[in-house]
């Protein structure tokens, strides 16, 4: 009799184990000569040589499945225990499986031209109105690459600005301040990642979000940085943040230029970096419009509308400057 202690780090214990640990029982119902028990991470069995290493594989083909779909039902686990291949899942245009294995893919073509364009360059833009899913589909590519291991970490950030409030004036200490303004990004990752895996992950700081003024003088390697509601940093800001990156990194960089929330007398330094930037090799832009928006169908709608008010306010005042010149004259 021996005994095998096997390590299940990579994937999240409930998703494994399932809800009352009925995965568990199933597996060892079907190793009926063997002593199993399970905490936490760690899996301990203890019986004759040959079977508890034939446990031990299909514990690790187990743990891959659920690592790559988040998710693990019966059938799943009988195939693999008798040695066959699960039901192929269809991987047409996924991204990664999300929560209980929702499959988090592009829904529109500059969606899926948001993924082509981040393989194909260390820094991208993703520009357009809000609800075009860019930010959604940028975290889903971090995300990605970290359970690939093509990243060691995720860095999110954005600057705290949205419109006209003072951090000043909101309760709390720093954190209970910024936290409101990153909520977005926290959502996005609990629709991807486990919560028990996601928790680990701040705790040991494989994922960090943190406003943008928090990565001044920071070199990041090995890592995929989101900085999302970039048309709200100001010229300095983006540059800090941009020479921030560092070897075997990748960048993001989403924003709308029409919602801009800094005062009238600052420029943004997104609208900047645009011009600048354009036509730099390894700089990629894509550029999200109306149709590309996911939400409501409504939020198409008032985004329009707003559009059409601001063409009539900025042809009115054109006029208005016209007159009063001809007044001058």
């Amino acid at each position: 009799m021996i005994e095998r202690i096997v390590i299940i780090d990579n994937v999240d214990p409930l998703c494994f184990y399932g809800v009352n640990n009925a995965n568990m029982q199933l597996i060892k119902n079907l190793f009926p000569k063997l002593r199993i028990s399970a905490r936490g991470s760690v899996i301990r069995v203890i019986g004759e040589e040959r079977e508890t290493a034939d446990f031990e594989a299909r514990i690790k083909e187990l743990s891959a499945y659920a690592e790559q779909y988040n998710r693990l039902s019966e059938d799943v686990i009988l195939d693999i225990v008798k040695g066959e291949a699960p039901k192929e899942q269809k991987n047409d245009g996924v991204i990664i499986y999300g929560i209980n294995g929702k499959p988090i893919s592009a829904r529109t073509p500059n969606q899926q031209a948001l993924v082509e364009t981040f393989g194909a360059n260390d820094l991208t833009f993703a520009l357009g109105p809000a609800g075009t899913g860019k930010t959604y589909i940028a975290i889903a590519l971090a995300v990605r690459a970290l359970k690939n291991r093509e990243a060691r970490k995720i860095i999110l950030s954005r600057p705290a600005v949205e419109a006209g409030e003072k951090l000043g004036f909101l309760p709390g200490d720093m954190k209970d301040k910024i936290d409101p303004y990153l909520q977005p990004l926290y959502d996005a990752l609990e629709d991807m990642i486990p919560a028990m895996k996601l928790k680990e992950y701040m705790e040991t700081k494989v994922i960090q979000i943190a406003p943008l003024a928090f990565m001044r003088g920071r070199t990041l390697n090995d890592a995929i940085i989101v900085l999302d509601e970039a048309q709200n940093t100001t010229v300095h800001q983006i540059k800090m943040f941009l020479t921030r990156l560092g070897m075997n990194a990748k960048m993001i960089v989403t924003g709308d230029v029409t919602q801009i929330d800094l005062p009238r007398s600052t420029q943004s330094g997104l609208v900047q970096a645009l011009r600048i930037l354009d036509g730099v090799p390894g700089v990629g832009r894509v550029e999200f419009g109306k149709k590309d928006i996911v939400r409501h169908s409504l939020v198409q709608r008032i985004v329009e509308a707003y559009e059409r008010f601001d063409r009539a306010e900025k042809a009115a005042a054109e006029a208005s400057g016209a007159e009063s010149d001809s007044h001058t004259e």
